[in-house]
């Protein structure tokens, strides 16, 4: 299966709406029952929707006001690279958090996302 631009385009506005709506069931449609996200190069990835799932619970435990938007996306094959930004507040004290990254999504057969690798640079600063 190859993938179209606007199929590129789709995937990842679902992901970003899952992800802004702390949507479990809507984020973990979007991946392979084996899914792998990839948050640290050097940590095992997280694997399979609960893992997924258990991620995404975390971040609406420790987060308010979270909003993502991808800056530009690329189509290649069965991969999806976009380059994104990400802004947020901490619960525990309102401090803002800001994030610039780079994404590879790898796409399965079936459409959905079989392996996602996130590359970031992250700055906070301090509540007040």
């Amino acid at each position: 299966m190859t993938l179209s631009y606007a199929q590129g385009y789709d995937l990842l506005e679902a992901l970003v709406a899952a992800r802004r709506a702390y949507d479990g069931d809507g984020w973990t449609g979007l991946f392979t029952e084996s899914a792998e996200l990839v948050l640290d190069p050097f940590a095992p990835p997280l694997t399979g929707h609960n893992a997924l799932r258990a991620y995404l619970n975390e971040a609406a435990q420790a987060e308010r006001r979270y909003d993502l938007d991808i800056e530009r996306h690329w189509v290649s094959g069965t991969t999806v690279l976009a380059a994104w930004h990400a802004s947020w507040n901490r619960s525990v004290d309102d401090g803002k958090v800001r994030q610039a990254g780079f994404l590879s999504a790898e796409v399965g057969e079936d459409g959905r996302i079989a392996r996602l690798k996130h590359w970031t640079v992250t700055r906070e600063h301090l509540a007040g």
